[in-house]
């Protein structure tokens, strides 16, 4: 099994009379890594799975004295797809308050939900963590590095889910194209505020054709015939489904800089590319370069987060059309990298540099990617 780095950070944070509560997609391996932390308490622990019914009716308006039953001896509780229980929060609540020497641990798929639902009841209460597709580091438990170098081109078209990397080549697009089609949309149709579903799937073919370019909500929205507003409601889903996320651009408000516009990269690649219906090998591609620029971008967003540090994400772009395709802003400063697949060295732009010459710059191609992910 691939260790997930988050594991450790996780249990680090057991005990200590909060709530934890693990984010993601579905399929991304919330359940597997729950389960990893149960196996450390086996007869100290309960696993209560809330796509089962009866499970659901027993936490749905629980009192205290339910709970207490429901959990019985047990130290550490696992309450899984918790988004499926009416008033998730105030359960969570509590349990946190009335028996603050066990652990409580809800996974759930659907950000939006969960966290509207927990945002307030817990606040003070809980620790959060957010579990993505599977980071380049967290093979190394079953690859070497030689391995992974190799299979980098074919994780640009397939992405980092688990189920597909564990599957065959002949699988992967079948499982993949599963999961596009039916897990991916699955929480996200069911929130009210999505009432037209095609108009979400036109949306997401056009972000997808549009990788690696600056967007503008308007001229979405003439695309697919709907007004701003609504793109950017169906966005913000779609963040909260952690299907997609934005770059803003950086600025320190100079004339020459891109200010309004946003870029838009899909968590995992696979993804994309099964909503376009293009699983094509990376030398047969022309969008290989916005591929891997989302890759890359995604790699070390995720190495940031497994690391613990915290970062304000950007790309930069003047209006006469120089760019630097990430920055990064942490409190020990600022790393502005170009992203590209030729293994030659370059410059950034003389523009930034000279805005910004305490920026450490890198330039990133396949050669040197896990050094810069080394965090």
């Amino acid at each position: 099994m691939v260790g997930r780095y988050i594991k450790k950070e996780i249990e680090s944070h057991l005990f200590e009379e909060r709530a934890i509560i693990i984010y993601g997609a579905r399929q991304v391996g919330k359940t597997t890594l729950v389960r990893a932390i149960l196996r450390d308490f086996k007869e100290e622990s309960v696993y209560l799975n809330c796509d089962e019914p009866d499970i659901r009716e027993e936490l749905t308006g629980a009192t205290s004295t339910r709970l207490s039953y429901l959990f019985g001896d047990a130290k550490l509780i696992v309450i899984d797809e918790a988004q499926r229980i009416a008033d998730i929060g105030l359960t969570l609540k509590l349990a946190v308050d009335t028996m603050p020497e066990k652990q409580i641990i809800a996974t759930g798929s659907s950000s939006f939900e969960l966290a509207n639902q927990t945002s307030e009841p817990l606040t003070g209460r809980k620790f959060e963590f957010h579990l993505h597709p599977l980071a380049l580091g967290e093979l190394s438990s079953v690859e070497t590095p030689r391995e992974t170098n190799r299979m980098l081109d074919i994780r640009l078209i397939f992405g980092m889910y688990p189920a597909v990397l564990t599957a065959g080549k002949e699988r992967a697009g079948e499982i993949l194209k599963e999961l596009t089609g039916s897990y991916l949309y699955q929480d996200v149709l069911a929130w009210k505020d999505i009432r037209k579903p095609e108009l979400l799937d036109k949306l997401l073919r056009a972000l997808a054709l549009q990788l690696g370019n600056e967007v503008s909500l308007p001229e979405l929205g003439r695309l697919i015939r709907v007004d701003k507003v609504t793109v950017e409601n169906y966005l913000r889903v779609l963040e909260q489904a952690f299907v997609v996320f934005r770059l803003p651009p950086y600025s320190r408000n100079m004339r020459t800089e891109l200010k309004r516009l946003r870029k838009v990269y899909f968590w995992d690649v696979g993804i994309r590319n099964a909503l376009i219906n293009n699983l094509n090998p990376a030398e047969l591609r022309t969008d290989v370069g916005g591929l891997w620029e989302n890759f890359v971008i995604v790699e070390r967003m995720k190495a940031l987060q497994n690391a613990g540090r915290s970062a304000r994400c950007y790309f930069w772009r003047s209006h006469q059309q120089q760019e630097v395709d990430y920055i990064e802003e942490t409190e020990s400063g600022l790393l502005a990298a170009e992203i590209k697949r030729k293994q030659s060295s370059g410059r950034l732009p003389k523009s930034f540099v000279q805005a910004y010459p305490e920026a450490q710059n890198e330039w990133v191609h396949p050669g040197n990617l896990f050094e810069f992910l080394e965090i």
